[in-house]
């Protein structure tokens, strides 16, 4: 292969190609930047590029093949990171002006293991205003534009990591998600992404205030975005790895393998709101695909489905988002101050009784989906109800928003339920692409890659034509 032609690969083929000498490190991260240099002009999906310290790190891997070192499972890979995100010598200025010379001096340790595993850091990915919008825009940075159609976003707020990927200028990026911030702009940008199960991968920010929000702690999870499934599970495993900066992550030891046949619960309208044909369709046809490949598919209703993504705002509200209207409220930056403005309208304030008594319902739902899944380990739902949304959307009115959280609704529901789910992307349509949320029971994240798989296998991911 052409060694300008690299970027098109996967992270496993140019992991096998570099421990076996047939590429350098180098020559990998040399048409990766050229891909960068190319097409984030257009993208904004790579808002730091750390070319200089990337070549010192190919150097060094290339190095370590030539001397017989023990290597990792990245070794030698490029893979980007968020600002969000503890980088050694790089800001963690979450995409807001006044945290612009916020710069870590330790890695985060989901970083720390990326490192570990040989990963090459080509770049910071864009990011909304505290990473708290689906439409990747911001002061500081800027818009990170769909590869596919400008017109539309790529997502929120894990948008640039989904662009920088889709696009080819990396085969693995960091995001993290709370309420769909890795799910949906995989879905926008058509590529794979993992919400994994809460404490899989370790969360810790050196350079964050010292306490984190109790909805902080229990809805969000770090995880990978790729165009492949293979390396969606190379991501997370060299993510994975318990350390004392978070002591929510453990290391899980594989559990028995559920009763085949494997049933599958087909879901193509999930709760009470309307779903976009088109998206009922993939979700359809992906089961007829599960279905000729041997699982036992059925379509069924889902336990307290609406109910756990009503959950959502009755937790996060008047928790991890009124800490950050605070923050908000002194920020420059108004498209983020509309948009959460316009949260608060269709979330109105409740007080932390009201927050609390949620909790207690959630382990409810939890269990109650824990019971539905001893029969059906694995779920296929929509991601979103309805195809990517326009720009800016969510800064029109009130009402807007309100039915954009209506569609938003899938997203919602599994980060209250904090179970592992893949964003599987199935194809395009009118342009956009579309795909579906394959979930599985805690720590069964091998189920949802076994089900990616078989969907990838039947719609492989293009790249945009850039």
């Amino acid at each position: 292969m052409l060694s300008n032609e690299l970027w098109r690969q996967s992270a496993a083929e140019l992991a096998r190609l570099i421990r076996s000498g047939l590429v350098s490190s180098r020559e990998v991260l040399e048409s990766c930047l050229t891909r960068l240099e190319h097409v984030n002009p257009r993208l904004n999906a790579i808002v730091l590029t750390l070319a200089e310290t990337a070549r010192e790190e190919a150097n060094a891997a290339d190095a370590a093949v030539r001397a017989g070192l023990p290597l990792g499972p990245l070794h030698g890979v490029p893979v980007a990171t968020k600002v969000n995100t503890d980088h050694r010598g790089c800001p963690t200025d979450n995409a807001v002006v006044s945290l612009k010379n916020l710069v870590a001096t330790q890695d985060s340790p989901l970083v720390a293991n990326l490192r570990k595993a040989g990963a090459i850091f080509i770049g910071r990915t864009n990011a909304p205003a505290f990473s708290m919008r689906w439409f990747t825009d911001s002061e500081l940075h800027g818009r990170a534009f769909n590869p596919w159609n400008a017109l539309y976003t790529p997502g929120g707020s894990s948008g640039g990591a989904g662009a920088a990927v889709a696009a080819g200028i990396c085969p693995i990026a960091q995001g993290n998600d709370i309420a769909g911030s890795i799910r949906y702009p995989s879905y926008c940008c058509g590529v794979f992404g993992l919400k994994p199960t809460y404490g899989r991968v370790p969360a810790f920010n050196f350079t964050a205030r010292p306490f984190s929000t109790i909805s902080a702690q229990i809805l969000s999870v770090q995880g990978p975005l790729a165009r492949h499934v293979s390396d969606l599970r190379l991501g997370f495993t060299a993510m994975t790895g318990a350390t004392p900066f978070d002591p929510r992550c453990v290391d899980v030891v594989a559990s028995a393998a559920p009763v085949r046949p494997l049933r599958v619960a087909l879901a193509p309208k999930p709760g009470a709101h309307a779903v976009h044909p088109a998206i009922e369709a993939a979700v359809r046809q992906v089961g007829s695909r599960l279905q000729a490949a041997g699982y036992v598919v059925e379509e069924v209703e889902l336990p307290n489905f609406d109910e756990a993504a009503r959950l959502w705002p009755a937790i996060a509200m008047p928790d991890v988002i009124a800490t950050l209207e605070k923050d908000i409220a002194s920020s420059t930056d108004q498209n983020i101050k509309r948009a959460v403005g316009f949260w608060r309208e269709c979330w109105p304030h409740r007080d932390p009784a009201a927050c609390l008594t949620a909790l207690g319902e959630r382990l409810r739902l939890q269990r109650a989906w824990r019971i539905f899944m001893e029969r059906y380990p694995v779920v296929v739902t929509p991601i979103s109800l309805r195809p990517s949304f326009e720009w800016d959307e969510d800064l029109r009115d009130a009402a807007t928003t309100g039915r954009i959280i209506e569609a938003q609704a899938p997203l919602l529901a599994l980060s209250v339920l904090g179970f592992p789910a893949i964003a599987a992307p199935t194809g395009l349509h009118d342009g956009r692409p579309v795909g579906v949320q394959v979930i599985a029971a805690p720590y069964a994240e091998d189920l949802c890659f076994e089900i990616a798989e078989v969907i990838e296998a039947h719609a492989p991911v293009p790249i945009p034509p850039l």
